[in-house]
């Protein structure tokens, strides 16, 4: 199953230009969820991070696993009409620099979730390369 911009605007409360996904490619409710994002030169963090040396913010890797992570929670039957908020995240690696023009392939697997209370792996990858990998702890509210 895939969904538009619009449609993950009905799953998730982030708006621009904290919404970190653009299009989900994939998914199935409670298991996993593939998204992608594509990095403009003109997005608002650019401005301080950094002028001549335009980076992607590592927390805006992980923000945008934990956006694809919740789009695979709230769209399970139970957890419709809820938010997902961080508890934790762990063994969170960087292994590669997101630059404008790179596109975020992101893909996060929900491994346990049990009465609201939740664990999910999550890869950021640009054209194939690992950008970023860990895991992230969550609660729904």
């Amino acid at each position: 199953m895939t969904l538009s911009l619009e449609e993950i605007k009905l799953v998730l409360p982030h708006r621009e230009p904290f919404l970190m996904i653009d299009r989900v490619v994939d998914y199935e409710p409670g298991k996993y969820c593939k998204a992608i994002r594509a990095v403009n030169a003109n997005e608002w963090f650019f401005q301080g991070h950094f002028d001549a040396y335009k980076v992607f913010p590592g927390v805006l890797i992980v923000e945008s696993l934990a956006q694809a992570g919740a789009i695979a929670v709230l769209t399970a039957d139970e957890y419709k009409g809820k938010i997902a908020l961080f508890r934790s995240i762990e063994s969170m690696k960087f292994k590669r620099k997101v630059i404008p023009g790179d596109v975020i392939e992101i893909d996060t697997e929900i491994t346990l979730l049990k009465r609201g209370i939740g664990k999910g792996a999550g890869i950021a990858r640009v054209g194939g390369e690992i950008a970023a990998q860990g895991e992230l702890s969550f609660v729904v509210m």
